[in-house]
């Protein structure tokens, strides 16, 4: 299992190489774009920025618990941060698996974790306008609910 954040461009091949092995017969790569419109706006690009220290822990926790429920390591998930260029990859998840269903199924609740917990910021650049930071969700503090 693998987590972990960057500046640098996200290579699909260097995600894969943490997943896979001789008992799996399925891999799935889901990678993330940024995309050339949103809310019928055209889009030139996009800052994320993160409170670094705890994305990088709530990433590694997300991997963790998505390995577990898989019952293998192999489990690799890669964010992005910094300026990007419309098309370039923000998101990457590899999951390898013995059967499909089970790869799609945690690949899906990573994407969908990641959405829902992961300290990083959008603030989309547009063509024409100024920027604008995106909504999203204020996380939990550390240990709340416990």
């Amino acid at each position: 299992m693998r987590a972990w954040i960057t500046r640098d461009p996200i290579e699909p091949s260097r995600v894969l190489e943490g997943v896979g092995g001789a008992g799996n017969g399925a891999t799935v790569l889901f990678l993330g774009h940024v995309r050339d419109r949103n809310a019928g706006r055209p889009v030139a690009g996009m800052l994320y920025d993160a409170y670094l220290e705890m994305a990088e822990r709530v990433l590694d926790d997300i991997a963790a618990a998505a390995a577990r429920r898989l019952g293998t390591d192999d489990v690799a998930v890669v964010h992005r941060i910094g300026e990007l260029t419309v098309g370039e990859v923000s998101v990457a998840i590899a999951v390898s698996s013995p059967h499909r269903a089970e790869a799609f199924a945690i690949c899906r609740e990573v994407i969908e974790e990641i959405k829902e917990r992961l300290p990083v910021w959008k603030e989309e650049h547009y063509v024409e306008g100024p920027p604008a930071w995106l909504g999203g969700r204020t996380p939990a503090p550390e240990g709340a609910g416990e």
